[in-house]
């Protein structure tokens, strides 16, 4: 017993060495004390806590992970492989990591969402609002960065379609792709670079923002559930709040902590229960600059991006790049400068929950579709769809050729052709009554849109008995396409129109 108190005595000697240096006991004791309103200690105030506990899954996984990895050109793919398949539980940790991203920028989003709808963007919160903006963008730069570091086929050429889009920017753009490469092309530097952010600039700017935005909610105090007609004004919110949480209040620890812990850890189960049966995210293929007919597919977090540019016209994507994300960014920013009073329950701001509404579905609807169409090939569709035999029917030796080209050359990855195939260009069947042999021969060598260049994939002779067959494609009845500039010239000779008759048509 004696020996007991002897051991008892000197820990608290010792905690009290550190205590005299550190003074941390008494903040850390008022912080889980800190007075809660009751309704706060809900299951609707948990995902605050659980993105915290991620970001801490990110930082040491990341940091075992960094104890493996190679940052360089040449090593980068061969290292995961190394972890995937020679490390013990090497693949776990790294599916870990991966997963835990994912959840991550989910719960950040739900949380943002959560605190929209329950108007806890306002006085005297507007700060703590305008630093979890920034936190959600450091949260998906997180996800990017870290697709990059894969170094795979999907990482090099999106890592390109990225610069080129940056490169588009007046007067900086070109500048700022050198930056952000390292020099003119994707390589040793660029890696270098992305994981001095995505280990150190990124990680290090989260955690201070996340110390800042915890420090705020415990100075300010959790938003109170909100109640209709029960109204923000700057003049009179504090004072009822204090009324609020001396009448009503509850301590963090335990009657809210609790909840925090126990759906932390089901986040984190589910984490691992993902790890454990899906596996780590790639490194798919080797990334292999001379493979330009590729279609790079994004992290899922980033897949309604590529499928709105998919879907935009040509002349409309620059602008669209720079100005939608400075219009919602800066809409998230000024939101609560602009609306800081008022009511904060979700059934008096009608216009706010059906502005969520809509926004939720269509990042869902153009998610869906960027897993299939319009920019990812059906890779199926080649190989297990024949050409129907009614586009083969009285076609001459030279057409038909141009079929068989038409099937060897993976062309129905992209186009439909009665009626299957792929869904990321248009479908063939009218071809011939939309655009004329010498567009057909233009866009089939040049590319053009989302389609690549077939110039030096295909030889004059396949190019000329596939433009050969589509010609052929005109429905029905429809007439062919007809290139106007030619008709007027020939009329200005004083020679003949051709004729839009259907002579020639199958």
């Amino acid at each position: 017993m004696e020996s007991q108190n002897t051991k008892k005595g000197a820990a608290i000697k010792l905690f009290d060495w550190f205590e005299s240096r550190l003074g941390l006991a008494k903040p850390m004791i008022e912080a889980a004390l800190h007075p809660t309103p009751a309704r706060s200690a809900s299951w609707w105030y948990v995902f605050g806590s659980a993105a915290t506990v991620l970001l801490v899954l990110q930082v040491v996984t990341g940091i075992l992970l960094g104890l493996v990895y190679t940052p360089s050109a040449g090593e980068a793919w061969s290292s995961l492989q190394f972890l995937n398949h020679d490390v013990t539980l090497g693949w776990f940790l790294r599916a870990m990591h991966g997963w835990g991203s994912d959840f991550m920028i989910a719960i950040v989003i739900i949380h943002m969402v959560q605190v929209f709808l329950f108007g806890a963007y306002k006085f005297p919160r507007e700060l703590t609002w305008i630093i979890g903006v920034f936190l959600l963008l450091l949260t998906l730069g997180m996800a990017f960065t870290g697709q990059v570091l894969r170094f795979d086929q999907d990482a090099y050429w999106g890592l390109g379609i990225g610069a080129s889009i940056i490169s588009r920017i007046p007067i900086v753009g070109g500048p700022m792709v050198g930056l952000l490469l390292g020099g003119p092309i994707i390589g040793g530097p660029t890696l270098a670079r992305f994981f001095a952010l995505h280990v150190f600039i990124i990680p290090g700017t989260l955690l201070a923002l996340v110390a800042l935005h915890v420090w705020m909610v415990l100075k300010l105090g959790i938003n109170e559930w909100p109640m209709p007609g029960r109204v923000v004004s700057k003049t009179s919110y504090l004072r009822e709040y204090q009324e609020e949480t001396h009448k009503n209040g509850v301590p963090f620890v335990p009657d809210a902590a609790w909840k925090d812990a126990v759906f932390a850890a089901a986040i984190l189960l589910s984490v691992m229960a993902c790890a454990l049966l899906l596996g780590p995210i790639g490194p798919t293929g080797q990334p292999d600059p001379t493979i330009i007919q590729t279609a790079p597919k994004p992290d899922f977090a980033f897949l309604w991006i590529y499928a709105v540019l998919a879907y935009l016209p040509a002349d409309m994507e620059t602008p669209f790049l720079f100005i939608a994300p400075i219009v919602v960014i800066g809409g998230m920013l000024l939101l609560p400068l602009v609306a800081g009073e008022g009511e904060k329950h979700w059934s008096r701001r009608p216009v706010a929950v059906l502005m969520l509404a809509v926004i939720a579905v269509t990042l869902g609807t153009f998610t869906q579709l960027g897993t299939y169409t319009p920019w990812s090939p059906q890779m199926e569709a080649w190989s297990g769809d024949t050409i129907p035999t009614q586009y083969l029917e009285g076609r001459s030796p030279l057409e038909r050729q141009g079929a068989l080209v038409l099937q060897n050359k993976q062309c129905r990855d992209c186009h439909a052709l009665g009626g299957e195939g792929g869904m990321r260009g248009p479908a063939l069947d009218t071809i011939a009554a939309r655009m004329t042999e010498d567009q057909m021969i233009r866009q089939v060598l040049q590319g053009g849109g989302n389609m690549p260049a077939y110039g030096k994939a295909l030889s004059p002779a396949e190019t000329h008995a596939l433009v050969s067959f589509l010609m052929t494609l005109r429905g029905k009845d429809l007439q062919p396409a007809v290139d106007f500039s030619r008709t007027l010239t020939r009329a200005d000779n004083g020679a003949a129109p051709p004729a839009a008759s259907g002579e020639g048509a199958r």
